[in-house]
């Protein structure tokens, strides 16, 4: 008996294994800030996101890319810029 194996490192991962795995590693804040989509930031769930997915081939495919990144860790996250404190230079002086 020969034993099917794939190329493509998407076969067997669902769609929704691949949302539940970047926000799971990201949080969806995160994730709206890496991929620019409403269903990310505005409510959020991992329900609407699959049905706007399953719809929006660009969308879908940027996911797909994403996650595919993850695994090879190549998505660097920049920390976020700290508010502005204009006491900020009063403070290192004294």
């Amino acid at each position: 008996m020969t034993v099917h194996t794939s190329k493509d490192p998407l076969h067997g991962v669902t769609l929704e294994m691949q949302v539940n795995a970047l926000v799971a590693r990201y949080g969806w804040e995160q994730l709206s800030k890496l991929i620019n989509i409403n269903c990310f930031k505005n409510e959020p769930s991992v329900k609407s996101s699959l049905k706007f997915l399953r719809r929006t081939p660009w969308a879908r495919a940027e996911v797909e890319a994403l996650y595919l990144d993850s695994l090879n860790g190549d998505v660097e996250i920049t920390p976020a810029e700290p508010a502005f404190d204009p006491w900020a230079n009063h403070r290192a002086k004294g």
